[in-house]
């Protein structure tokens, strides 16, 4: 850490007079506020609440409730039952229990919240923002829960917090050391089975801290937190490609059978596809805190240090059938959505992929601060942080293609086949009339290797100054607060593809030649490669769904994922493949990678904010109420040229704007147990750095890509909260709260049609059905125009050919309003009053309702109707018991994906989703919903002793699937990951 970084911040000549305006301004509001603006955390009378001993299930609730009951701010909170060790292995899987809080996911494993159906929510460590890959902070599912005491969920903000969460703000506290009553050691060693790879994974945990009194020389305490664990895990997904098609003669009498669908449709599954993943995760963190108090000074000095490493890899295969025609057969029918059950697809071809897409990542949060209480009446804190994320993302395929065996020709056969689909429980049956189409070394070729790495650096530097007056003279004023945030962020971005000789290896099986100049396939079992293949069929593929019946796509030969994870590996072979072909490639797998300029993106991003607020009191009443003001100046860099010495031009967009953020946070005492609250405020949420940036992201078959803009403004919203608590006796609490979230700008999709030259060579046209068509070549559109079924590959082959095809590309561009309307219910009570072992069982339950709504009709993304969490529990002095369950109803999970992209409500059957003037408008389009889904956790601990304690967890204990639908109800995606086992014991001494 240098100093002359620190002061750079504030001496650049652009911000001079910036900065002394502020802090004046600072000022002057504080001394001239009104009387009526007040503060974060009032002062409560805690005479009469009970102070708790944090010992078990029981006492973790009664902490987390004392915790709301005396926090000025509408907010719930986690809090640990023993130093380190909260109720759940994964911070985001222990959110999930709060009322409001859902999860996402990833390999079943939880990684971030929802927080009233708000997915634009701010991380917090120690109150202060912490670096991951995207605007929220540092993923949930990075950083270990065991260095926790605290973790709190405020959903009504306040001025001195930090802007940039629109459901809520999640703030992980960590122990300081001079909070240490006595030497600490804590040490756990778990083993977690996930079922799927059968697979155990070490966990291991240590904490230690002490503080140290040096007479004269003050008190100085240090703390140190170590994680490790190294686990890998799967996930099943089967998924399908959805049209709608006009009714057919089902039944060949010659009269079109009616499906019942919507405008004379019916509802076609092509495109069924089964990916299996395993990944291999292995993180190491750690934390270090440092705190130092003088002996004869009301103050302290702190350094904490906190870092995570991500580090593993991805062994991964997707088989994918394209085309085909429908043929009905006798048992076929439409089901009740107007889907056809049962029927055959002729010629059909199958694509084999193995492939790994893994980010590595390095990130860490460091503060140097000190607080000082100058005498009885002001007190005053500082802090400088730097937080950083770098990220790594590697993405490899080694692709096969259907040929027919034959000598080198230039007439090329694709093998193609019937598949026969039949429907039922679970996934449906695919059986295909070729046996052996994805096992035959006859039937397969190389297609593609294809390699790219994206890199991403986000780095936070961060100053804040805080003082708070307690007395101004003014008996219902109980203290003021002030203060100052200045940050300066940096985000870049760059992708590199392996592209040898200036082209990738796209469809190498038809392009490169041998020396007579004809096609000269590589079939899989060329002794060159044949020793790198292995034949893939999963005993517990999809054990969790379940299969309606034979299935072939699980059955495959494919090239290992476990050697593809080697890229320079993989690329030593493909290049003896090539060697003396027109593909044939020099040098090293780093010597071909080639940077993509397109893709380059570097942000800046400066804000300065101050805020003031006060803290009224008036007995029965206390209140919390002021402003934050903050400004925001963005560049966004692209490369514009490369010069003659290779050096980037760039050309910068430039914006700047400024938000006032007013908020209010009253708590009326009704009675001695019985809380009212009301709170409001104006909370605003900066644009994802992705989609801050003018850079082209375009995938490898140059059909779909994403594109940003830097003239993008913030999500504002205006929310309001009137929440009623009550307090039983013995920790127990019930309480009810409605809130309304008023979006007065959010973000959403426009698509439009690319004109690149790079389409005519480059295009993959496999799935022609997703490529856009121009009206006029090298000219890009604004609409999006497919291919109809009747004019097929060959017409998109002839228009690509002609450069009249394009590349869909997906821009965000500011929306609307909208709205989120709730209610939230929550119960808890330990039944202490029962006789005898009866006293030990306890109830955590809540519910949440939520109804949101957009401009265009459709609801808000991943906000459930109806979310609800439960957890009974046993307990006594030596033994715990949990049960959880959660559960979310059916919610909008995304919009404009490709695979239903045309399926909507009015069942046109064409992508219309932007345009309500043009024909077949349908905002339903493209809509993809995850289905209601509940799942089980269960743990258990035994204390043996005051020192050792053996702990057993149980996560998604009956191993819930996870089905994805259509506008129309249709399923179209299944997913599964593993359920996961752990036993282990922890020491404390």
């Amino acid at each position: 850490m240098k100093l002359n970084k620190i002061s750079a911040m504030f001496s650049g000549t652009k911000y001079k007079a910036n900065n002394l305006t502020l802090f004046g301004a600072a000022l002057t509001a504080m001394l001239t506020m009104p009387a009526y603006a007040a503060e974060e955390e009032v002062e409560p009378n805690t005479d009469d609440i009970e102070v708790i001993a944090v010992k078990g299930i029981f006492g973790s609730l009664k902490a987390a409730n004392l915790h709301k009951r005396t926090d000025s701010r509408i907010v719930d909170a986690i809090v640990a039952e023993d130093i380190g060790k909260l109720p759940d292995d994964n911070i985001a899987e222990a959110l999930q229990r709060i009322t409001g809080v859902s999860i996402e996911s990833d390999f079943g494993v939880g990684e971030s919240v929802t927080i009233r159906g708000v997915t634009e929510n701010l991380i917090l460590l120690n109150g202060r923002s912490t670096a991951g890959p995207g605007r929220s902070g540092i993923s949930l599912d990075d950083f270990p829960s065991s260095f926790l005491k605290t973790v709190e969920v405020i959903k009504s903000p306040t001025p001195e917090m930090i802007e940039g969460a629109l459901g809520g703000t999640v703030n992980m506290q960590t122990v300081r050391p001079l909070e240490l009553s006595e030497p600490l050691v804590a040490i756990t060693l778990d083993g977690e089975y996930a079922d799927k790879t059968e697979n155990i994974a070490p966990k291991f945990t240590a904490a230690m801290g002490d503080n140290w009194d040096l007479g004269s020389a003050g008190t100085f305490g240090a703390a140190l937190n170590f994680s490790y664990i190294d686990r890998e895990i799967r996930r099943d997904e089967f998924f399908n490609k959805v049209t709608l098609e006009d009714n057919i003669d089902l039944d060949g009498d010659g009269v079109v059978d009616v499906s019942n669908g919507p405008n004379g449709k019916y509802i076609r599954t092509t495109e069924n596809t089964v990916e299996q993943k395993t990944e291999q995760r292995e993180r190491t963190a750690y934390g270090i805190s440092l705190q130092w108090e003088p002996e004869d000074t009301d103050a302290n000095i702190y350094l904490d240090m906190n870092a995570t490493s991500l580090d593993g890899g991805q062994a991964a295969y997707s088989i994918l059938d394209v085309g085909g025609s429908v043929v009905p057969r006798s048992d076929s029918y439409y089901d009740g959505n107007g889907q056809i059950r049962n029927y055959d697809l002729e010629g059909v071809f199958v694509i084999p992929k193995t492939w790994s897409d893994f980010t590595t990542s390095e990130s860490f949060s460091h503060a140097l601060g000190g607080e000082w209480n100058i005498n009885d009446n002001i007190e005053i804190s500082a802090e400088y942080s730097l937080s950083k994320s770098e990220d790594r993302q590697t993405a490899s395929e080694f692709n096969l293609r259907p040929i027919e065996r034959t000598d080198p020709t230039l007439d090329l056969v694709t093998h193609k086949t019937t598949s026969t689909t039949i429907g039922g429980d679970g996934i449906p049956s695919h059986v295909y009339a070729d046996t052996e189409l994805l096992t035959n070394p006859d039937n397969l070729v190389f297609r593609e290797f294809y390699h790219k790495t994206l890199d991403t650096e986000n780095e936070e530097q961060a100053f804040r100054f805080d003082f708070k007056i307690h007395d101004i003279g003014v008996d219902f004023i109980s203290a003021v607060k002030a203060g100052i945030r200045i940050t300066d962020r940096d985000y870049t971005a760059n992708r590199f593809d392996l592209k040898p000789n200036g082209n990738t290896l796209k469809d190498a099986y038809k392009k490169a030649t041998d020396s007579n100049g004809l096609y000269s396939p590589t079939w899989i079992d060329n002794p060159i490669i044949s020793d790198s293949f292995t034949t893939v069929n999963l005993n517990n593929s999809f054990n969790q769904t379940g299969i309606a019946g034979q299935n072939d796509l699980l059955n495959y030969h494919v090239y290992d994922a476990e050697r593809l994870k080697d890229a320079d590996a993989t690329y030593l072979l493909v290049q003896q493949m090539l060697q003396n072909t027109s593909y044939a490639m020099n040098g090293s797998l780093a010597d071909n990678m080639v940077e993509d300029n397109g893709a380059y993106k570097v942000i800046n991003e400066k804000t300065r904010a101050i805020y003031a607020q006060f803290h009224l009191d008036f007995e029965d009443l206390t209140a919390v109420v002021g402003g934050r003001y903050v400004e925001t100046d963005l560049e966004s860099s692209v490369v514009d040229s490369v010069d003659s010495d290779g050096n980037k031009v760039l050309t910068t967009g430039k914006n700047d704007y400024a938000d006032f953020l007013p908020s209010l946070n009253v708590t009326y005492n009704l009675a001695d147990d019985s809380l009212l609250r009301f709170a409001a405020a104006k909370v605003m949420r900066r644009a994802d750095f992705d989609e801050l940036s003018p850079a082209l992201s375009i995938d490898n078959s140059l059909v779909t890509g994403t594109q940003g803009s830097y003239q993008l403004e913030p999500y504002r919203v205006t929310q309001y909260d009137l929440s009623f608590e009550h307090y039983l006796s013995e920790g127990g609490l019930v309480s009810a709260a409605i809130f309304y979230k008023d979006v007065g700008s959010f973000t959403q999709t426009d698509s439009s049609c690319l004109a690149d030259s790079d389409t005519v060579n480059g295009q993959n046209t496999t799935q022609w059905n997703n490529i856009c068509l121009l009206d006029t070549a090298g000219v890009s559109q604004g609409n999006i125009v497919n291919a109809t079924e009747a004019q097929g590959l060959a017409y998109v082959e002839a228009e690509k050919a002609a450069g009249r095809t394009g590349i869909v590309i997906d821009t965000d561009v500011n929306g609307g309003s909208g709205e989120v309307t709730g209610l939230e219910l929550a119960y808890q009570q330990q039944f202490t009053f029962l006789p005898g072992l009866w006293s030990g069982f306890g109830v955590n339950t809540n519910y949440t309702y939520a109804d949101s709504s957009q401009p265009d009709g459709n609801p808000l993304l991943g906000i459930s109707n109806h979310t609800a969490n439960g957890q009974v529990y046993w307990e006594n002095d030596d033994f715990q018991f949990r049960l959880a369950y959660n559960w979310r109803d059916r919610y909008l999970h995304e919009q404009t994906v490709k695979r239903v992209q045309t399926v909507g409500a009015l069942g046109y059957n064409v992508f219309n989703q932007n345009d309500p003037t043009a024909d077949n408008y349908d905002p339903t389009v493209g809509n993809s919903y995850r289905e209601a889904r509940g799942q089980f956790d269960f743990s258990a601990s035994w204390d043996i002793n005051d020192h050792f304690t053996v702990v057993a967890n149980a996560v998604n204990l009956t191993g819930e699937p996870i089905e994805y639908t259509t506008e129309l109800g249709s399923t179209w995606n299944y997913s599964e990951a593993d359920r996961r086992y752990t036993v282990g014991v922890r020491a404390k001494f």
